[in-house]
């Protein structure tokens, strides 16, 4: 695992985007794994700033996403399909039916099912965008006794409902279930990018780079086993 540090959040972002970026360009087609929440806006915004000024074209692209709640509709200003549309697929000339996030509207192990058979189409993606969670999830792989291999119903830790519910109107608001690719999903891609930034993701980040144990109490664990994985985070998350 290669960690690269920056001074600042912006910097940081400017830094993922680098990478993405060169990704892209050197192959145009590229197929590309998003991941929402607030770690990766700043990344977002440097790579529509990259296609308007020239640099990239999303127009051979293909993308699929991490995870989403349950029971959310699309237009929800919470759904992760709007997160998505909001803060990037609406900025670039990408097709939007190039773009696949997983849905289910209830607790139904069918809709893992279908995004499973969706991910065995799409194959290996050329790039994969995480956010690591306080407690050390990936996607929503929580921590426990074990983890999910594949797309799964996945009920939420309380510390990932807390962390969610600034985006809420209250913590009860929060859905208590998402569907979420499992770690051999969310590792399957040549290269994994991994952002974290500020103070509240300090302590989940020295664990992960002093750590000596590898255990799904602990999911970002997991990232040290991946042959091309990138660290991007800042001062804040870094701490001493």
């Amino acid at each position: 695992m290669k960690v690269i540090v920056s001074e600042s959040y912006e910097e940081l972002s400017q830094k993922a985007a680098d990478l993405f970026i060169s990704i892209l360009q050197e192959k145009p087609q590229s197929k590309l794994g998003l991941a929402t929440g607030s770690s990766p806006i700043g990344l977002y915004k440097n790579l529509i700033k990259a296609q308007k000024e020239g640099e990239i074209s999303f127009h051979w692209a293909k993308t699929i996403n991490l995870d989403e709640y349950v029971g959310i509709s699309p237009q929800n200003e919470q759904s992760y399909q709007y997160f998505m549309n909001e803060n990037l697929f609406n900025h670039v000339n990408i097709k939007k039916e190039n773009t696949h996030l997983p849905k289910a509207d209830t607790n139904d192990e069918k809709y893992a099912e279908e995004y499973n058979k969706l991910l065995d189409d799409f194959g290996t993606r050329d790039l994969q965008v995480l956010g690591l969670g306080p407690n050390g999830h990936l996607a929503f792989n929580e921590p426990g006794e074990f983890l999910n291999k594949r797309t799964s119903i996945v009920k939420l830790a309380d510390a990932t409902i807390e962390a969610n519910s600034r985006f809420f109107e209250s913590k009860d608001d929060v859905p208590k279930y998402a569907i979420s690719m499992g770690m051999a999903d969310a590792f399957n891609a040549k290269t994994l990018i991994v952002v974290a930034s500020g103070k509240n993701k300090k302590d989940v980040v020295k664990k992960l780079i002093e750590g000596k144990e590898i255990s799904p109490s602990f999911p970002a664990s997991f990232l040290s086993l991946h042959p091309n994985c990138y660290l991007f985070v800042d001062k804040e998350a870094m701490g001493e």
